[in-house]
């Protein structure tokens, strides 16, 4: 069926409801970023891919919001099928409830499926719709009617991350959990990352996620996970009977909030709980407001964890670097596709010791195509790579001891003076942000023009953020922290020891070619003294970076000393991990002095 053939199967499925308007979201009822097939409902009604997007339709409109990772792919995705394409952030573009007010009216009723929205945002939209007159019904799912051969829900199996890696037992999680919750007889998580961390286990149910589709409730003395035991083992169920952890079938998490009992008290997060389990919880229950206290936990990387990371980098860096001597040899004789390479490269990862799958599907962008930020190569529409242009590969590993989470520019030939120049001004952002000391607590949006600094002089910019936190296998974006332009949201988190966070400032020349820099860093003590603790950046990535694209003159003395530290690092770190002396005398070229 066509996109244009379902978008009018709702629309009559709408008009039989008397509904206006119906917002179809990108999330699924744990406000996840990457969703199990079964709630890829956006995709399916309008073609576009993208991790971030909201469809909203009316009788004679439809129209989708994304921000500028995705503006190329959705101009080349929503074509022809009839759903305009709302560019965020540009001042020109009306936001998604200012587009609803202009097409709808006084009396009409806007619609959408409470399970997969936030109870924060539903009680803000609900107010809006409500000082204008219009009827919001957030309990109708129009999926169930006009979805057919719609995916089940994933059945993979779970597994327990052992702790020699996670470092803490679930035990001891657990009890972390409860010292944070004060007087609340109950904390209700229902983030899929903040479960698995939480009870040491992980699962296959999201694409590179290694989640599993749960809800888990915290008590005094119980925790009830609310997952489809089919997943589990004996022996885990074993172990989970033996520490008062109690299974609980999936969909009984709304009837098992409805049975708490007058005067009991229950944490929640207003911006991830659903509007349809936050309604489930009686009225005369205590719902204390405040944040995920796993989400909190697990952002600081503890002392085994973090010795793991930088064991898995040097480990990942191996199979980068097999990836682009081969493709060094291929291009001597033939044209290579995007797909090819990024198969090739998983292929590479999976030599390694304790790989899982990729922490998200690479982003290999040949010329034009690395300026579309979140590009993902297909067979047969993608493009053919040669020994010319530049190439941008953004691509990470799933370890049973870390996540990896790496991009570099590659020259394929012989770079413009442009591009050299352009690509030194995204390093000289990569290598300030890299060298900054900070005091414990600055800000992500505090430390973003640090990267930013050197394109602007030039009247450059990039639209996306500079840092996402990261997980420890376990999802490739993990809040609460990064680094970004915008005085909202993760931005505006506080920095402190034992983040591990990306430095990737970038830059895109729509048709032409796109750049990045892409490190994973740990926030580790730097100096104390009468002004407090400061922090800095420990980059833990080791990969070389192209000199083959760096204009020299642009650099200062203190630039070029930290890039040739850091390939001495990549060096002393990688080598003795290579096989051949071919492999050994690639990277001891690559990691030269300036």
């Amino acid at each position: 069926m066509k996109i244009k053939e379902r978008v009018e199967k709702m629309r009559i499925a709408l008009d039989e409801k008397g509904v206006s308007a119906y917002i179809i979201p990108s999330s699924d009822p744990h406000q996840s970023e990457y969703v199990a097939d079964h709630w890829q409902a956006r995709s399916w009604i309008s073609g576009f891919t993208g991790s971030a997007g909201t469809v909203a339709i009316t009788p004679y409109k439809a129209a989708l919001w994304t921000d500028s990772r995705y503006f190329l792919q959705g101009v080349e995705q929503l074509e022809g099928t009839g759903i305009d394409l709302m560019k965020q952030g540009l001042s020109e573009t009306p936001s998604l409830e200012e587009w609803i007010l202009a097409n709808v009216k006084a009396g009409d009723v806007v619609a959408c499926d409470g399970a997969n929205f936030s109870a924060a945002y539903i009680q803000k939209l609900n107010r809006l719709l409500e000082n204008n007159h219009i009827i919001l019904d957030y309990n109708f799912d129009v999926f169930k009617k006009i979805w057919n051969n719609r995916p089940p829900l994933p059945q993979t199996q779970v597994f327990e991350h052992d702790v020699q890696f996670a470092g803490k037992s679930r035990v001891e999680k657990i009890a972390a959990v409860r010292s944070n919750m004060g007087n609340a007889d109950a904390h209700l998580i229902t983030t899929l990352d903040d479960i698995a961390w939480l009870l040491n286990i992980r699962g296959s149910d999201v694409e590179c996620n290694p989640v599993s589709i749960a809800y888990c409730i915290v008590e005094k003395t119980r925790v009830y996970l609310f997952i489809d035991e089919n997943k589990l083992s004996k022996e885990l169920e074993s172990s989970f009977a033996n520490e008062n952890i109690f299974i609980k079938p999936y969909d009984e998490i709304t009837s098992f909030l409805k049975s708490m009992s007058d005067g009991q008290s229950i944490l929640i997060n207003m911006n991830t709980v659903s509007a349809q389990l936050y309604d489930a919880i009686p009225r005369n229950v205590n719902i204390v407001k405040g944040n995920t206290i796993p989400t909190r936990l697990k952002t600081i990387k503890n002392n085994t964890e973090i010795k793991h990371i930088r064991e898995v980098m040097a480990k990942d860096a191996v199979a980068l670097q097999r990836l682009f001597m081969w493709l060094d040899k291929e291009l001597e004789h033939r044209k290579v596709s995007e797909v090819e390479v990024s198969d090739q490269l998983a292929s590479f990862r999976k030599m390694g010791s304790d790989y899982y799958g990729e922490s998200f599907p690479a982003i290999v962008g040949y010329k034009g195509n690395g300026a579309i930020v979140h590009y993902r190569p297909e067979e047969g529409k993608c493009a053919m790579i040669a020994k010319e242009g530049i190439l941008l590969l953004d691509s990470g590993g799933q370890y049973h001891n870390g996540t990896t989470d790496i991009t570099r520019t590659v020259s394929l030939g012989n770079p413009t003076a442009i591009q050299k120049r352009h690509f030194t001004l995204v390093l000289k952002g990569h290598i300030a942000l890299a060298m900054q000391h900070f005091p414990k607590g600055t800000l992500g949006i505090q430390l973003d023009t640090l990267t930013r600094q050197f394109l602007w002089k030039d009247d450059l910019n990039f639209g996306h953020g500079t840092g996402h936190g990261v997980g420890f296998f376990l999802n490739v974006h993990e809040g609460p922290q990064g680094i970004g332009p915008i005085p909202q949201g993760r931005y505006m988190e506080p920095f402190y020891e034992g983040m591990f966070t990306s430095n990737e400032p970038g830059l895109y020349i729509t048709n032409e070619y796109g750049i990045r820099i892409e490190n994973l860093v740990l926030a580790v003590n730097a100096t104390k003294g009468d002004f407090g603790q400061f922090l800095q950046f420990e980059t833990v990535t080791l990969f070389p970076i192209d000199q083959q694209l760096i204009d020299k003159e642009l650099m200062t003395t203190e630039e070029i000393n930290w890039l040739n530290n850091y390939h001495q690092e990549v060096w002393e770190k990688v080598s003795p991990l290579l096989s051949t002396e071919e492999e050994r005398e690639w990277l001891k070229v690559r990691c030269g002095e300036m």
